[in-house]
């Protein structure tokens, strides 16, 4: 009897147990399947925004050109303990890597990385290239600090000094207008000198601005396009979305066209007599203003309409027919249950607002151009990577720290009135 149950016991558990591996196996499959299906997109943002990212970061601090081209003299100059002139043999090795450096042409790598330090720092370079004696058999002390006295100068070894390590801080003090004495104490840069925090500044206040407009004027657009009929709204929907069929820059053209002393604007406020002579209205804030809302504003009230579209009126209605303000019901019912939209808006505006380049560069004059016309600057004219990659650092993280507060605010505000 006790041999008929244990073996009943084990043919029924046997389809238990294959059951439960079937299921772990279809399990497993479906993760797998799921895990193909997002591959592709992952890869994408790796590609395309993970290693960009991180090779901006790592830009930033890189400073490994006179670690590559000239190793033993980084290596030599690591040593000295930075009083008087380095001994003979940090000389040696500078000779001989000047001249294999003029060989295979790693002198421009480094003249320009040195330059950032000292302007003059090539031209030392090339005439100490130029002059150097072909025997290997003398005092290179004696030799270079004839050939240049500044050879002979603590600063220009100190020049040296600096740029030996393979990673430098100096790139990010320098986009907070702040360097890195020979003393190791972190100071501020000469008033004079002074220039990227003020641009900071400068960016913020205008990607604000122009968020604060596109908010002030997105939303009654938003709540018209979601209060009205389907054909009503439809058609002014695609009003909205014109924008987007135009170039960007035929559109700040456009406003250049417009604002100027002879434009519409102009000749518009003349004619109404409001004006007596031309206003300045481009290649200022104002134009910038202008142009970047005019471009951004459907990235306000896209979110706007969406978020509002799925709002039902019967609370606001309730709220009027209880006796409330039509004001008072507007604003304490209905605003609330668009916060969502207010912040998708303002967050996707005020973050491509940040980064905007060519509006400012062709509607803005010199004292409103943002942190991306520097970085534009840096990449493109003075091929100075570590400066760029300092200044959108800086941004990004300026970015993501505002955008950390602000989803905060946000929660804490929508669980207050919850």
């Amino acid at each position: 009897m006790t041999s008929i149950t244990a073996t009943q016991t084990l043919d029924g558990a046997e389809p238990v147990s294959g059951l439960k591996a079937q299921l772990r196996r279809a399990e497993r499959l479906k993760k797998i399947k799921a895990m193909l299906l997002v591959a592709p997109l992952a890869l994408f943002l790796i590609v395309a925004f993970v290693l960009p990212i991180s090779s901006m970061l790592w830009r930033s601090i890189d400073n490994s050109e006179i670690n590559q081209v000239m190793p033993q003299t980084a290596a030599q100059i690591l040593k000295w303990d930075g009083t008087g002139i380095p001994d003979e043999a940090v000389f040696a090795a500078l000779a001989e890597e000047l001249r294999e450096s003029r060989e295979d042409g790693g002198l421009g790598r480094i003249g320009r990385r040195l330059n950032y330090e000292d302007p003059s720092f090539r031209s030392l370079l090339t005439r100490t290239i130029r002059k150097l004696p072909a025997t290997t058999e003398v005092s290179w002390t004696d030799e270079l600090t004839g050939i240049d006295a500044r050879w002979n100068d603590t600063e220009t070894w100190h020049v040296l000094l600096r740029a030996a390590p393979t990673t430098t801080d100096r790139y990010l003090l320098a986009s907070l207008d702040m360097e890195r004495g020979d003393d190791g104490k972190i100071t501020r840069v000469e008033p004079n000198q002074q220039l990227y925090v003020q641009v900071f500044k400068r960016t913020l206040v205008i990607a604000g601005g122009v968020t604060l407009i596109c908010l002030f004027l997105g939303f009654p657009l938003a709540y018209l396009l979601a209060t009205l009929p389907p054909a009503k709204s439809n058609i002014l929907l695609i009003f909205v979305l014109l924008p987007f069929w135009t170039s960007l820059l035929v559109r700040t053209a456009a406003w250049i066209v417009l604002l100027q002393s002879g434009g519409l604007v102009n000749a518009g406020l003349m004619w109404t007599g409001i004006i007596d002579s031309p206003m300045q209205l481009v290649f200022n804030r104002i134009g910038v203003f202008f142009a970047m809302v005019h471009v951004l504003l459907p990235f306000m009230i896209l979110p706007l309409y969406s978020v509002m579209k799925g709002v039902s009126p019967t609370y606001q209605r309730a709220a009027v027919s209880l006796g409330a303000h039509p004001f008072a019901a507007f604003w304490q019912v209905y605003v609330p249950q668009t916060i969502s939209g207010i912040a998708a808006g303002t967050i996707l505006v005020f973050i491509m607002a940040l980064g905007y380049y060519i509006t400012p560069a062709l509607v803005g004059g010199p004292s409103d151009q943002m942190v991306s016309y520097y970085v534009a600057y840096y990449t493109n004219t003075t091929n100075n990577w570590g400066m760029a990659a300092a200044l959108g650092a800086l941004l990004l993280f300026v970015t993501l720290l505002l955008y950390l507060v602000y989803h905060k605010l946000v929660n804490k505000r929508q669980l207050i009135r919850s």
